[in-house]
């Protein structure tokens, strides 16, 4: 028998069944100092790039305002310049490190549209392939990642640096 280990799920599990979500990760990761332990990847102006610590697929990235807002009109006009920048940058950076067939990218504003943060808007942007979501997503409501996250902080915070 195979078993198929995702130990990092559980505290993510755990908390939402408990109904308990944390402060604001974003905020936190943005004002620390260890970018490898919060998988902030690129730190921009008014950006930055995050890894989602619970990813659809590899290479699944946030870009996120370090100013902690929930809608789109509370930005100031450089900084939604700068995401759209960024999302440049990370398309660019995903063509030869993942050799995606598509991208997906995506907001849910609010808690109605399925925003995990609510009060602090992020935009995801995820790398997808031909035939990416098989039997184990749709019948195990299981993800298999071929990369550590780990793996893929160190991949993008090189390939963002440039």
């Amino acid at each position: 028998m195979e078993y198929l280990w995702s130990p990092w799920r559980y505290q993510y599990v755990t908390h939402t069944l408990a109904g308990k979500q944390p402060e604001c990760f974003f905020c936190d990761a943005v004002a620390g100092t260890k970018d490898d332990e919060s998988l902030l990847v690129y730190r921009g102006k008014k950006m930055f790039v995050i890894l989602n610590r619970f990813p659809y697929t590899s290479g699944h990235v946030m870009v996120v305002p370090y100013g902690h807002v929930a809608e789109l009109n509370l930005c100031e006009p450089a900084a939604l310049l700068e995401m759209m920048e960024l999302t440049q940058r990370v398309e660019k950076a995903f063509q030869p490190l993942y050799k995606p067939d598509g991208i997906n990218l995506g907001m849910n504003l609010g808690k109605a549209a399925g925003a995990g943060v609510a009060g602090h808007l992020h935009l995801h942007m995820l790398p997808r392939w031909f035939g990416d979501t098989n039997f184990m997503t749709a019948t195990g409501e299981t993800r298999v990642q071929p990369e550590e996250l780990k793996t893929t902080y160190q991949k993008l915070k090189r390939a963002l640096a440039v």
